[in-house]
């Protein structure tokens, strides 16, 4: 293997899950939910995937547990803000926090364990081609999955009815009710969506990333995740896109590290987050481009005319 072409590999399964988490909470948002409890779906997904590939061996079931962590706790905030129509923001930073402290009592028993790591499933002919074999065609399944996820989901939404009508709520929740079109029902499963996305982008960093369970893994990018969504101002291909700048960045800072450069480790460190913050400002100095495609309704309760 050359090079280039590890780096290019440790690039990928760094933006897998920033993907992941970021595609599940472009749906939610595009269904005119604000979900920033992201970082709590994805460690818990984490932690919960970790202990399911231990107690059964199998990592599979591991990151299947992991995608229903995080549609459970996904289901916890649906219920509360599309339910009770608590406030969106303050219930999705709670549910970070609570994710946070839940993993960390729940991985306890856990930390120092070697754990299961999920198999490379290669794809015959096709991972033999020079470079893009082992990149593309050699690689985990929630790799792939994150992958057909992105065009998945933008064939969902531009191509379909359902697509259709779950951009009309998030675009104007009153006029799709008034339609007929389920309000309440629809933001439920986009949340769901969402929280399995997460618990699924968690699994990957305990799974595949590094196969052992650290508290607060998660590392701050269920935020980086929920930037990357206005970053890509809504469009599933340019979360891809996005996904991928951003893991660049964060295996070029490591890297940067192991060649000794004068600069820093905590520099070096804060530089993902440096890049998240920079993106943003240069996005909102655009305000007719940030205007045209964030939904209408994004963070605005709903009730239904009794």
């Amino acid at each position: 293997m050359t090079l280039a072409e590890a780096i290019l590999l440790t690039i990928t399964t760094a933006a897998t899950p920033l993907l992941l988490a970021a595609i599940g909470e472009l749906v939610v948002e595009r269904s005119g939910v604000l979900n920033l409890g992201v970082e709590g779906m994805i460690v818990m997904g984490a932690v919960v995937a970790f202990a399911a590939a231990q107690l059964t061996g199998s990592a599979y079931l591991g990151a299947l547990f992991g995608m229903a962590a995080g549609c459970l706790f996904s289901l916890l905030f649906a219920f509360l803000t599309l339910t009770l129509v608590a406030n969106q923001v303050a219930t999705g930073l709670a549910l970070t926090i609570l994710g946070l402290g839940l993993s960390g009592m729940i991985g306890e028993s856990f930390v120092g364990q070697r754990g299961v790591q999920l198999e490379e499933i290669a794809i015959p002919v096709l991972s033999s081609i020079p470079l893009i074999g082992n990149l593309l065609f050699n690689q985990d399944l929630i790799f792939y999955i994150s992958i057909f996820s992105v065009f998945g989901v933008s064939w969902f939404l531009f191509k379909t009815r359902l697509g259709l009508q779950l951009r009309a709520i998030g675009d104007s929740h009153g006029s799709a009710h008034a339609l007929g079109i389920s309000v309440i029902k629809t933001r439920y499963l986009a949340v769901m969506f969402g929280g399995a996305c997460a618990g699924l982008a968690g699994a990957q960093l305990s799974l595949v990333y590094t196969p052992q369970w650290v508290e607060n893994m998660s590392a701050g990018r269920g935020w980086i995740a929920l930037a990357l969504v206005v970053f890509a101002s809504w469009r599933p291909l340019r979360v891809l896109a996005g996904a991928y700048l951003f893991g660049a960045v964060t295996i070029g800072q490591l890297h940067a590290q192991a060649l000794g450069f004068g600069i820093p480790s905590q520099f070096l460190s804060a530089l993902p987050y440096l890049a998240t913050i920079v993106v943003l400002v240069i996005i909102s100095r655009n305000r007719r481009l940030t205007l045209m495609n964030t939904p209408a309704s994004l963070g605005q309760s709903f009730v239904p005319d009794r």
